[in-house]
């Protein structure tokens, strides 16, 4: 198997992508440390993934603060010995226009989608550079590159990290760690199945391949950038949106 014996941490792993990646990496001998707002939604997949014959352990963060953040890597670090992998895929959503858009939606957004990947990679990149290999994947969104009417939040967050990827592929480059980034398109998640049947259509009829994408179109990237396969690309941004954008 692929990953055998290797440790990934998944941020946002209760469902959706998340879920999807946590399973992915699994099944090819992963051991998953899976992050959620709490425990008890992180242990929701628990039986999933053990029963792939790899070890789980659910931790409940708060991601937007670094304190947590640092002691949950170190309490991944003690009960699996290590940490090969980083998954930073945990998002919110605040969506309004610009005009009504409240300090507080502005901020959510920003704390969870960008301040939470700064606080995680910081974590891992001492005992990644300490064992030196590592790989960081950071899910970005196409509307970090293209921009959105009413998501100038979430936007500019998804921007962001990809801003902050190529600069922690460049810094972490020399002691063998590889960051890159995955921006998914429109992919049928929680968010997605509570569109209008009509902008569900107007959506698909936009996108050249005719469909949303799946969470596992985006956990079959998320596991040749955790592996082997892909140890001479750092610093790259993979689109998963069907030919939306080309």
């Amino acid at each position: 198997m692929k990953l055998t014996n290797q440790t990934a941490i998944v941020t946002g792993a209760s469902r959706g992508i998340g879920k999807a990646i946590a399973l992915t990496l699994a099944r090819e001998g992963c051991n998953i440390a899976g992050v959620a707002r709490n425990e008890a939604s992180a242990d929701s997949v628990a039986e999933e993934v053990r029963a792939l014959g790899v070890k789980f352990t659910g931790y409940g963060v708060d991601i937007s603060s670094s304190s947590a953040v640092n002691e949950c890597v170190d309490r991944v670090q003690r009960e699996f010995g290590g940490i090969d992998i980083l998954i930073n895929n945990a998002g919110i959503t605040r969506d309004t226009l610009l005009m009504k858009m409240s300090d507080e939606d502005w901020t959510t957004v920003l704390q969870t989608n960008l301040n939470g990947a700064f606080n995680w990679t910081r974590a891992v990149t001492r005992p990644m550079m300490k064992a030196r290999k590592g790989k960081i994947i950071n899910v970005s969104s196409v509307i970090g590159l293209h921009g959105n009417a009413g998501q100038a939040n979430y936007a500019a967050a998804k921007a962001g990290l990809i801003g902050f990827s190529k600069s922690v592929a460049r810094e972490l480059a020399a002691r063998n760690i590889t960051c890159n980034v995955i921006c998914p398109g429109f992919i049928q998640t929680d968010m997605t199945s509570a569109l209008a049947e009509e902008l569900r259509q107007k959506l698909q009829d936009q996108i050249p391949l005719k469909r949303l994408g799946t969470a596992d179109d985006v956990a079959a990237l998320s596991l040749f950038l955790s592996g082997s396969g892909s140890d001479y690309i750092t610093g790259q941004i993979f689109t998963v949106d069907g030919g939306l954008f080309i």
